[in-house]
């Protein structure tokens, strides 16, 4: 018996050690869906409460940007459209010197009328000549006359000021909405949060001076990962969107653990194989690029690789 217990052995871990060997369909690295938060506005970094490693909700104020400069413009801007106010002017007192006019001119039409009446009867007694009541007429006719002019000149000076005023006032418009320009930089001021995430990478401190648009963070929702993998153009007629497939990575004790994932993506084009990817095919030159959407337990990081397994038998 001691002659065939070494021959069987060797058979028994050979056998063991095929059985255990994973062969990946893909393997490729995870990454993040990352988001680089950028200042709005320019100008100091008063507070900034991101620190590298830290979860942020979203929608969350992180920091503020000296916005004073903005303040002040916006004062400036109110106190513009305040001076136009004072600008405009008041029709009331020319009018009412050409009212008082045609009240006096109102009198003496009056007058003439009751002095007409006097003159038409006298002329019917015989006490006076028609000449004066003729006379009567004219200076009638020329008060009537004097009184539409006035009437007229009251109408064009009121025309006159309120287009005037209407002009004015005109360039208002266009400073409320500066106003409300301003208002927007001043809320754009407060640096927020856009997604819920970890904080990646930190690019700006408090007291530093900032530009609009430059980079202040850079924050990915780590609960999810995404395995980008290359399959070869044998293997992409078998996969398709929300296909579920496992994932192994190596482990320090020289086992692989294993994770499900969700293909969410396929490449429609195809490109040369990445210098860093292997394939189950390494002959092949064009691949297609996946991503299997992978949930994190907090093991999985970003540029860690993986091994992508389609089905049970690739495994076996």
């Amino acid at each position: 018996m001691t002659r065939y217990f070494y021959p069987l052995l060797l058979i028994v871990v050979f056998s063991s050690c095929k059985n255990n060997e994973s062969i990946a369909d893909a393997t490729g690295t995870f990454e993040a869906e990352e988001v680089v938060v950028s200042s709005e506005v320019a100008g100091r970094i008063v507070s900034f409460n991101v620190k590298e490693g830290q979860h942020i909700a979203g929608d969350s104020a992180v920091g503020m940007i000296d916005a004073k400069g903005i303040t002040l413009q916006r004062e400036q801007v109110e106190a513009t459209i305040e001076s136009l106010n004072q600008k405009t002017l008041d029709a009331f007192p020319q009018v009412r010197l050409l009212e008082q006019q045609r009240t006096v001119q109102q009198s003496r039409l009056t007058n003439l009328q009751h002095e007409r009446t006097r003159v038409e009867n006298l002329v019917k007694a015989d006490a006076a000549t028609r000449k004066q009541l003729d006379d009567i007429d004219a200076q009638i006719d020329i008060v009537q006359k004097e009184m539409n002019v006035v009437q007229q000149q009251i109408a064009v000076q009121k025309s006159n000021i309120n287009s005037q005023n209407r002009g004015i006032l005109s360039e208002s418009e266009p400073l409320r909405k500066r106003i409300a320009q301003l208002d927007d930089q001043v809320e754009r001021a407060t640096i927020v949060n856009p997604v819920s995430g970890t904080v990646i990478t930190k690019y700006a401190e408090a007291g530093e001076i900032t530009a609009a648009g430059r980079a202040l963070y850079k924050i990915a929702d780590l609960s999810t990962l995404n395995l980008r993998a290359y399959i070869t153009g044998e293997q992409l007629p078998s996969l398709k969107l929300q296909q579920p497939v496992k994932i192994l990575i190596d482990q320090q004790d020289g086992k692989s653990k294993e994770y499900q994932g969700v293909i969410t993506w396929i490449s429609d084009k195809a490109e040369f194989t990445p210098k860093t990817i292997q394939t189950k095919e390494e002959r092949a030159n064009l691949v297609y690029a996946i991503k299997v959407n992978v949930r994190n337990d907090g093991y999985l990081k970003i540029g860690m690789y993986g091994e992508v397994l389609f089905s049970d038998s690739a495994s076996k």
